[in-house]
């Protein structure tokens, strides 16, 4: 039975290691004139990976004279007289070492014993051998000191659990526990993944201000700063879509974005301020065909970690195409009995009525549009588990999506769900100007009413519009909650290398 201990008592246990780490490092500067952090290069030869998968053919107690040139980090090391056992680990992989006197030498064995620790930096060679009791390791001849660790490694440092050290101190978390590299890994292959599908389509790449006067493409909160020079308030951008439009006016055809945003919002397993965002928009697409890209991206993004079948939190999750589409009033309906078609403009108050029976808190304002998305909020979301595209959402709620024309009260828009939440959200572009601004000027009415989070008028976009937008689909995909899914990774948190926390008091 592992005894734990108290959080202040590791933390001094850990300061004295930090002391007498420091002071050995004086000691080893003094005594042997070798200073572990002036060694400019080690020529890594083999990679842990390339030992294992080229030297598995070999028996018990058999050893293998080629000559292996690696290094990595002591993890743990087990000495035993005039031998000892450690284990090695590089980015992928990781490998039991053994030094022993007669292979290394009594002065190679010597330095080893007294200046070498867990978690140091080491430059190894050596030979592949099988132990007698089986396990492949390699018998070092040479061990070189590249850098000196002179805090410990965690405590059992394949288990590192203390989930608030592990977001503030991630270099720590990925030492610690290589799942956690693996995740990242797999985050990277999904973005590379997304490049691959969509310059075959020839989608040109592209970079948009992050710093900006104005803050549009989504209804959101900005985070604001100053700009000293101009003298004027600027904004960390929301999203990448109006910039990502004019691009479309300016001919570029097809082009994408994969960034960061930035929204002044609260924290929780799902929002983070910063998150990554790519957003994509092709000239002479509809909504349509923007649904047929984003099936595409997601089933690929699936293949590239390594399954369409998986499980998230216990529960199954199915990325096969085709996926589940349906409109929001009809999910709505099958949820809740809600009907936005039986009631017309006189209405409003019978639509509140029914939300208000269900439990929905309403302000009293609400159209029935407005009540529709509030009855999706508070019963259908949670219940699409599996992936489902939401079609047809309300016009009062989508300031940038072209209305259906059979039926101006929705547009042609779709949001893409997976275990409740959004992940894609999507639309054929609104390209008419004079429609445009007056949904500009609906938002500003709503801002200048309190809603902190109505979009912003931007004078300069319906200019672009005015020379013309071709029709045109556009997508926004939110890369951390759909990493989330495909590594089943509970907090947002788990899938952002440096996450935004709170500072130490």
């Amino acid at each position: 039975m592992i005894e734990e201990r108290h959080p202040e008592e590791i933390e001094v246990q850990e300061d004295e290691i930090l002391r007498q780490r420091t002071d050995k490092l004086m000691r080893l500067r003094e005594e042997e004139g070798y200073d572990p952090f002036v060694h400019e290069k080690w020529i890594r030869k083999h990679t842990l990976d390339h030992v294992l998968k080229n030297f598995s053919h070999l028996s018990g107690d058999e050893k293998d004279d080629t000559e292996i040139v690696t290094a990595g980090r002591l993890m743990t090391l087990r000495r035993h007289g005039k031998a000892a056992f450690a284990n090695l680990a590089d980015e992928t992989s990781n490998l039991q070492l053994y030094f022993q006197v007669d292979a290394m030498g009594e002065e190679e064995y010597g330095f080893f014993k007294k200046w070498i620790d867990t978690g140091d930096m080491l430059g190894i060679v050596g030979h592949p051998f099988r132990t007698r009791r089986g396990e492949l390791s390699i018998l070092v001849t040479r061990c070189v000191l590249l850098a000196k660790a002179l805090r410990p490694l965690p405590e059992k440092w394949h288990g590192l659990k203390d989930t608030e050290t592990r977001y503030r101190q991630r270099y720590v978390d990925l030492i610690a526990n290589p799942d956690v590299r693996d995740t990242f890994r797999k985050r990277a292959s999904i973005i590379s993944t997304f490049r691959r599908v969509l310059e075959a389509h020839g989608s040109l790449e592209v970079e948009t201000p992050i710093l900006a006067t104005l803050a549009g493409g989504a209804n959101a909160r900005p985070f604001v700063t100053f700009h000293n020079a101009l003298g004027i308030n600027m904004y960390m951008r929301i999203a990448t879509e109006l910039y990502l439009k004019r691009l479309i006016v300016g001919m570029l055809g097809r082009v994408y974005e994969i960034g960061k945003n930035f929204r002044n919002e609260g924290i929780d397993i799902m929002h983070n301020p910063e998150f990554t965002s790519m957003e994509v928009y092709w000239a002479y697409a509809d909504y349509e065909d923007i649904m047929d890209l984003t099936e595409e991206l997601i089933v690929a993004a699936a293949d590239s970690v390594g399954s369409r079948d998986v499980v998230y939190q216990g529960t199954s999750i199915s990325f096969h195409p085709p996926f589940r589409r349906a409109t929001m009033a009809e999910l709505v309906m099958e949820r809740t009995g809600f009907d936005i078609y039986q009631y017309g403009k006189e209405d409003d108050e019978k639509a509140r009525a029914f939300a208000r029976e269900k439990g929905v808190d309403l302000e009293g304002y609400e159209s029935r549009f407005l009540v529709l998305t509030k009855l999706f909020d508070e019963f259908v979301e949670d219940s699409l588990i599996q992936p489902t595209f939401v079609l047809g959402l309300p016009t009062e709620v989508s300031p940038l999506a072209k209305k259906n024309p059979e039926d101006p009260n929705f547009t042609n828009r779709f949001e893409l769900y997976i275990y409740g939440s959004e992940v894609a959200n999507a639309f054929s572009e609104l390209n008419d100007p004079l429609d445009q601004r007056e949904r500009f000027m609906d938002q500003l009415k709503k801002k200048e009413a309190g809603d902190d989070e109505a979009h912003v008028f931007d004078e300069d976009y319906i200019n672009a519009l005015e020379y013309g937008l071709p029709p045109t689909g556009g997508l926004g995909i939110g890369i951390d909650r759909l990493t989330m899914f495909l590594t089943d990774s509970r907090s947002i948190r788990d899938v952002i290398l440096f996450p935004t926390m709170r500072p130490k008091a």
